[in-house]
C-alpha cells in the first residue's frame, strides 16, 4: 500500500512542514523571483530548509514545486526545464526525507498563475496538460503524493487533479485558500470545495494559506459538516503579514500555532502544518502540541 494512505490509516494526526518561500526570502530569494530556479542555483539552502522542518518534527516536507507548472514557469530561466526541475525537487526532498524515519515527500502542485476560461486565457485542457506534466515528474522523482494547494477556483483544482490523475495513481490532496474569509476569490464555500473533491477521489481535503488561523478554523468546521468522513489537511499562514519597510512579517507566535493545531485536530484534522510565515520553530511547536494525539506506533 502506499505509504501515505496506510498512515492514514492509523489514528494519528502528522505534522506537515511549514513555508518554503518566506523562509528563502530570508536567506537571499529575492521577492517576485521563481523559487524552482533554486532548485539549480542553490539546491543546497532548499536542502537545509528541508532538514530543517524534519529535524523540527514534520512527517511531510513537500517538494520546492509550488509554481513548477510550465505555464508558471514561462518567465524562469529554466522555462525548457519543466519536467527535471520537478524530478530534481522530489529527489532533494527524498533526500532530506532520510535523514529523518518514516518522514514522507509530498509533491507541491500550485496554481498556474492565471485564470481559466471564461475568466482568463487558459483552456481547460491546457492546464490539465500542464498538472499531468508536473504530476509526471514529481512521481517519477519519487514524492508518496500530490499536493494540489493554494487552489480558488473549482474549474483549475478539478483540471489539476485530472491531469494528475492521467498519468499516476498517488493519493492526491486537494487544498483551498480561503483569502474572503471562508470563501476564496473565485467564491467557491468549503461544503462545495470538500463535497466535489471528496466525490472525485480526492484522499484529502484541505485548507491552506489564507488568511487567519480563526478563519481556517471556521472553514474546517465547514468541512466536517459537509464531509465528517474525509480526513482534512490543514497548513495555514502564520497571521497575516504587516509591512516592515520592504519585510513582510508574520506576528502569529509558535505558542498560538501549537494552539490551534490542538483545536483543529480535534475537528477532524489528519495533517498540520504551515504556510506562509512559518517557520521551523511553528513546526516544532506544532508537533509537540498534537503529540498526544498521535499514535505510539507511529513512525519517528
Amino acid at each position: 500500500m502506499n505509504a501515505f494512505l496506510q498512515r492514514l490509516l492509523s489514528d494519528q494526526a502528522l505534522v506537515a512542514d511549514g513555508a518554503t518561500g518566506t523562509n528563502l526570502q530570508k536567506v537571499g530569494l529575492e521577492a517576485g523571483a521563481h523559487t524552482e530556479d533554486w532548485l539549480i542555483d542553490h539546491p543546497d539552502r532548499i536542502l537545509e530548509l528541508e532538514k530543517a522542518f524534519i529535524e523540527a518534527g514534520a512527517d511531510i516536507i513537500l517538494t520546492c514545486t509550488f509554481g513548477g507548472t510550465s505555464i508558471r514557469m514561462k518567465g524562469s530561466k529554466y522555462a525548457d526545464k519543466v519536467a527535471d526541475i520537478n524530478r530534481r525537487a522530489a529527489a532533494l526532498a527524498r533526500e532530506a526525507a532520510a535523514t529523518g524515519r518514516g518522514v514522507l515527500v509530498g509533491g507541491s502542485m500550485g496554481p498556474v498563475g492565471q485564470l481559466l476560461k471564461p475568466y482568463g486565457p487558459i483552456e481547460h485542457e491546457q492546464a490539465a496538460n500542464a498538472y499531468a506534466e508536473q504530476a509526471r515528474a514529481l512521481a517519477a522523482g519519487g514524492v508518496d503524493l500530490l499536493v494540489i494547494e493554494t487552489q480558488f477556483s473549482l474549474d483549475e483544482a478539478k483540471a489539476a487533479l485530472e491531469g494528475a490523475r492521467r498519468v499516476t495513481e498517488l493519493p492526491a490532496i486537494v487544498s483551498f485558500s480561503y483569502d474572503r474569509g471562508t470563501r476564496t476569490m473565485m467564491g467557491v464555500k468549503p461544503e462545495i470545495a470538500a463535497t466535489t473533491f471528496g466525490d472525485l477521489g480526492a484522499a484529502m481535503i484541505g485548507v491552506n494559506c489564507g488568511t487567519t488561523l480563526e478563519n481556517a478554523q471556521a472553514v474546517l468546521q465547514e468541512y466536517a459538516a459537509a464531509s465528517p468522513a474525509l480526513p482534512f489537511w490543514v497548513k495555514p499562514n502564520a497571521g497575516l503579514p504587516r509591512m516592515e519597510g520592504t519585510e513582510a512579517v508574520y506576528d502569529v507566535t509558535s505558542d498560538r500555532m501549537a494552539e490551534f493545531a490542538r483545536a483543529v485536530v480535534k475537528l477532524g484534522a489528519r495533517v498540520v502544518g504551515g504556510c506562509c510565515g512559518t517557520t521551523p520553530m511553528h513546526v516544532r511547536a506544532i508537533a509537540a502540541a498534537i503529540k498526544g494525539a498521535r499514535n505510539e506506533a507511529t513512525p519517528r
